[in-house]
């Protein structure tokens, strides 16, 4: 069942319009039925890692507060909310029986958005590590992939039912690489070989997770979502086209060429002096077949040629650009993701696409009575869904749209300094303030505005 929405234009009827979340940045309740630690429950309390000392213990109080918000999610008029499972809450140490109450929860909020006409789609990892697993190694363990398969073989058991399209990770580059190479992301460890060792082992756990669920017979979908970077050449010279192709590497071919059957890309590895822990069969599960890939695209950069050295073997730099900033300091790119999605289809041929993350922090500084007048988000959003459109007219295989993100909520390192929401939350009273982007996502369903 999906919720009843207008025809939006350009788009193909059964394209489906939502919005997506994770659970430690919106549950809160971090000591609720005997939930272990998560990664970042320990990361936050570590001095100077996250703005302002938070945490995701407040967050938005979602876990308490989930008939509100599939009030408004249903308000909206979305078909589809993706939001994550914690795996610390399903299992406090990372192994053993599950938590039946943890289990009970998810599927009551499964429940409601079906009586709410909205499809859930589940995310299985969504960063948030169970710390008694980074004790024991944490990612860049083999071991950490089977315990992750055996935590998604309980999920699809126990929610099989409910749930008929599964994302088996969120975006492992930022797990591997900023939480074990930069250690600006939980666990916060700094090294270059781990970071590597932490992506393969991402990968493999993604790829026993898809064959457990293909062992299980359900009817449904599982992909992946990665957060892939094809920044374009500042100039046609060669050089920076060269240098904006090995730029991407890191982010998007270190990933799909595995994901698609074609092993890791050895020039990058060979100029990085790195060597993954593959073993036998490795590969061959990690390109088990993906029913759909999830991309997440908030911005485009410009790149150019540099010389190259010990701590730029590939070579490039950042090159200025002219686009506006958002929040987050990333530049406003719309044209980069029907570029992105067109770069992705010619190379690896997805059998599906989807936009999985799609959105922007702004200071939300207009306000009036409470709400906040965001016209910039408005624009940010009108012009990559247009952008969607515009791909879709190109023929891609592109399905669905889940904006980023329906509330303001724990934004990582940055805690609660950056707000993506369409809706705000109060922080002192947890209280729900549809902004004007809410209003006008509405009205984009209902078909009264066109991108």
């Amino acid at each position: 069942m999906t919720a009843m929405q207008g025809r939006v234009e350009g788009f193909p009827a059964g394209f489906i319009w939502g919005c997506s979340n994770a659970s430690y940045q919106s549950e809160g309740s971090l000591h609720e039925l005997g939930r272990g630690e998560s990664i970042w429950d320990v990361f936050c309390r570590l001095g100077g890692k996250v703005a302002g000392g938070g945490s995701g213990e407040g967050a938005c109080d979602s876990w308490r507060r989930m008939e509100e918000d599939v009030a408004l999610l249903r308000g909206l008029g979305v078909g589809a909310y993706r939001f994550s499972l914690s795996w610390p809450r399903i299992q406090p140490s990372g192994k053993g029986r599950p938590v039946q109450g943890a289990i009970d929860h998810y599927l009551r909020f499964c429940d409601l958005l079906a009586e709410a006409g909205i499809e859930p789609i589940v995310t299985l990892y969504h960063w948030d590590l169970p710390q008694a697993l980074e004790d024991e190694g944490g990612w860049p363990m083999r071991e950490t992939a089977f315990r992750f398969a055996d935590y998604a073989a309980l999920a699809f058991d126990a929610l099989g039912g409910r749930v008929r399209r599964w994302v088996t990770l969120n975006e492992p580059w930022c797990s591997a690489f900023l939480g074990y190479g930069s250690g600006e992301h939980a666990p916060g460890r700094k090294d270059i070989g781990s970071a590597y060792r932490a992506a393969h082992h991402l990968l493999l756990g993604h790829g026993l997770a898809v064959g457990s669920y293909r062992e299980t017979g359900l009817p449904g979908e599982i992909g992946i979502t990665l957060n892939p970077a094809t920044p374009r050449p500042a100039t046609r010279r060669e050089q920076d086209i060269l240098a904006a192709q090995r730029f991407s590497v890191e982010r998007t071919a270190l990933w799909l060429d595995p994901l698609y059957g074609r092993g890791y890309p050895e020039a990058h590895l060979a100029a990085r002096g790195i060597a993954m822990p593959i073993e036998a069969g490795d590969l061959g599960r990690i390109a088990a077949e993906l029913d759909f890939l999830g991309v997440n695209y908030y911005n485009e950069d410009a790149i150019e040629a540099a010389p190259a050295g010990a701590g730029n073997p590939d070579g490039v730099a950042y090159a200025g650009d002219w686009h506006g900033r958002t929040a987050m300091g990333w530049s406003i790119v719309p044209d980069g993701l029907a570029r992105m999605l067109a770069r992705i289809h010619g190379q690896w041929r997805p059998k599906a696409l989807w936009v999985t993350e799609n959105g922007a922090a702004f200071a939300d500084e207009d306000m009036e009575a409470g709400r906040v007048h965001d016209r910039d988000r408005i624009e940010y959003l009108r012009s990559h869904i247009a952008s969607c459109r515009d791909a879709i007219a190109a023929g891609l295989p592109l399905r669905g749209y889940l904006a980023w993100t329906l509330m303001d909520n724990f934004e990582w390192s940055f805690g609660y300094t950056r707000k993506f929401g369409l809706v705000r939350v109060d922080s002192a009273t947890g209280e729900r303030h549809p902004k004007d982007s809410y209003h006008w996502y509405r009205d984009l369903l209902a078909g009264f505005v066109a991108p």
